[in-house]
C-alpha cells in the first residue's frame, strides 16, 4: 500500500505555505486492504471510496491510474501528489501553472463535472497570493455560466467558499474573478452589471461600483467578517435609477434589504446577514460621525455595539473613504457606557430605557 500526499496541500508545500488540510491517496491496495490497516477509517464518498480518518481524507484513484486522477482533478496547480520518498508526481501543467502563478481547469471536463469549482476558482484567487485566471479557465466559467448549472448549486457549498474568499488576503478577486468569468448570477445578482456603473461623480470615484467594492474588500483584508461588509456596502449603488447617475442618493436604505437577501440567500451565518445589512444602512452615517448629534451618536454607538460590529464599521469607513473615527467613537462609547441608573428607576419598562437613553446623551455632552 502506497499513500501519496495530494492536492493543495503538495501545493503550499511547494509554495512554502502551511498544508493545513492534508488529504491522501491511497495506490496499490483495495479498499479492503485500507480498512484493515485502519478501521477507525469512516467512510464519506458517495460517488468513489473516500474516508475520514484522524481528520484527514483518503481516497482512491478516479480513473485507471495516477496520471489519469491527476488529470479529473480540479485545477492544475491541485493535481499533484507527493510520495513518502519525495517524489512528486505532476498535472502536465502544474509546475509551469504555479510558477506563473495562473489558475487553469486540469481538464476541460472539470468545471462542468461540479459547476461549484467555477466558485472555488474565485475563491482560490482571493486566497493564493498573486495568482490570476488563466484564459481557459474564464472561458470555461462562462461556459458553466450560460449552461444554467450555477442554479443548482446547494447554498451551504456556496457559503463556504464565500467564507474563506472573505477571509483571503485579496478578498476583492473574489467578485473580480466572479465577475471576468461571467458567474455573479444568479448567487451574487445584486453586483451583476455593477462594471458599468460609477461608483460616483468622478470628483470621488475614479472606478465602477464593482471595482470600488473589491478594492475596499482588499483593504479590509485580514478579517472575514468586515470584508463581507464591505462586500454588501454599495450594494444599493447596483440598483441606482439610471437617470439619477452618477449620484446614488438613498443606496443606503436600498442595499439594506438587498444584502439582507443576498446573505439570506448564501446561507450565510446569521452574524454575516447582519453585518451585511447593517454595513449598507449605516456606512453613510458613521462616515459623517463627528457631525451627528449627540442624540444620534449615542443610539448608533448602541446599535453597532450590540449588533457586535461597531470595530468592523469603522473599518470599513477607514477603508471606503480614509476616514478614522475609531478613536473619538471608542472614547464616546466609553462615556456613555459608565452611565447608569440609579435603582429608583430600573425596573419601569420603556421609561427606565428613556431615562437611560438621556443619561448617556448627557454623559456624551459632558465629555465633549
Amino acid at each position: 500500500m502506497r499513500i501519496l500526499l495530494v492536492g493543495g496541500a503538495v501545493r503550499n508545500v511547494l509554495m512554502g505555505l502551511p498544508a493545513r488540510d492534508r488529504d491522501y491517496l491511497v495506490l496499490d491496495a483495495s479498499v479492503e486492504d485500507f480498512l484493515a490497516a485502519h478501521p477507525t477509517a469512516k467512510p464519506v464518498g458517495k460517488t468513489f471510496p473516500v474516508f475520514i480518518l484522524d481528520h484527514e481524507e483518503y481516497s482512491f484513484l478516479r480513473g485507471d491510474s495516477l496520471e489519469q486522477d491527476l488529470l479529473l482533478r480540479d485545477f492544475t496547480i491541485n493535481a499533484m501528489a507527493l510520495d513518502e520518498d519525495g517524489g512528486l508526481y505532476c498535472h502536465p501543467s502544474a509546475l509551469e501553472d504555479l510558477h506563473a502563478r495562473v489558475l487553469r481547469p486540469a481538464s476541460a471536463r472539470s468545471l462542468p463535472e461540479d459547476p461549484l469549482r467555477a466558485v472555488r476558482a474565485a475563491r482560490f484567487c482571493a486566497q493564493l497570493p498573486g495568482f490570476s485566471p488563466h484564459t481557459e479557465l474564464l472561458r470555461d466559467m462562462r461556459a458553466v455560466a450560460d449552461s444554467g448549472a450555477l442554479k443548482n448549486l446547494f447554498p451551504e457549498r456556496l457559503a463556504q467558499e464565500v467564507q474563506k474568499a472573505m477571509a483571503g488576503d485579496r478578498p476583492g478577486e473574489f467578485l473580480r474573478v466572479l465577475e471576468a468569468g461571467g458567474c455573479l448570477s444568479p448567487w451574487l445578482a445584486e453586483l451583476e452589471g455593477a462594471t458599468d456603473i460609477p461608483a460616483g461623480p468622478a470628483q470621488h470615484h475614479d472606478a465602477s461600483v464593482l471595482e470600488h467594492t473589491a478594492r475596499v474588500m482588499d483593504r479590509l483584508a485580514g478579517d472575514a467578517l468586515a470584508a463581507w461588509m464591505g462586500l454588501c456596502h454599495d450594494l444599493g449603488k447596483a440598483a441606482t435609477p439610471k437617470e439619477m447617475l452618477p449620484r446614488h442618493f438613498g443606496h443606503d436604505l436600498r442595499g439594506e434589504a438587498m444584502a439582507q437577501a443576498l446573505g439570506q440567500r448564501l446561507r450565510l451565518p446569521t452574524r454575516f446577514i447582519r453585518a451585511g445589512a447593517d454595513a449598507a444602512r449605516w456606512h453613510m452615517v458613521i462616515g459623517n460621525y463627528p457631525d451627528l448629534k449627540p442624540a444620534t451618536r449615542v443610539d448608533l454607538l448602541i446599535r453597532l455595539t450590540s449588533r457586535g460590529v461597531l470595530r468592523e464599521m469603522l473599518r470599513l469607513e477607514l477603508a471606503d473613504k480614509g476616514r478614522d473615527h475609531s478613536a473619538l467613537a471608542l472614547r464616546e462609547l466609553e462615556a456613555i457606557q459608565s452611565a447608569h441608573l440609579p435603582p429608583e428607576d430600573c425596573g419601569l419598562g420603556e421609561l427606565s430605557a428613556q431615562k437611560l437613553r438621556a443619561l448617556r446623551i448627557q454623559a456624551l455632552r459632558s465629555k465633549g
